[in-house]
């Protein structure tokens, strides 16, 4: 008897470790997915009219944005993410100035640490 006492407590260990690990890696997927492309284009709406006109500077409200999706992407996962919703609201605005689009950041006074481009691959940013 004491053996399978022994076992169901081993079993119940390895148990309660697999939960442990699996919740465990629901909290860094989620994490990682905090950072959604609704969010992302939300922050970028007041850059709009700088985007697709390429003239004058961002507004305030547009560079607000901006600063705060670079704050946003601290993490590889989250600099990927944020450039993969970058790369898709670009593809959505067929008339915006490819400069304009690839200046933002610079015209705002953010660093990403890569370009905003239809050729971007956003897998090896790290």
């Amino acid at each position: 008897m004491a053996g399978a006492s022994s076992k169901n407590k081993a079993v119940g260990l390895v148990a309660a470790f697999a939960i442990f690990l699996l919740s465990m890696e629901m909290m860094v997927m989620h994490a990682e997915s905090a950072i959604s492309c609704g969010t992302v284009t939300s922050d970028l709406t007041p850059c709009v009219g700088y985007l697709t006109s390429g003239k004058g500077k961002p507004t305030p409200n547009c560079c607000g944005g901006v600063k705060k999706l670079a704050g946003l992407a601290n993490t590889t996962p989250a600099r990927r993410a944020v450039c993969g919703c970058l790369k898709q609201a670009y593809s959505q605005f067929p008339n915006a100035n490819s400069a304009a689009v690839s200046g933002l950041p610079g015209a705002c006074g953010v660093n990403l640490p890569f370009k905003i481009s239809l050729q971007t691959n956003c897998n090896t940013i790290n």
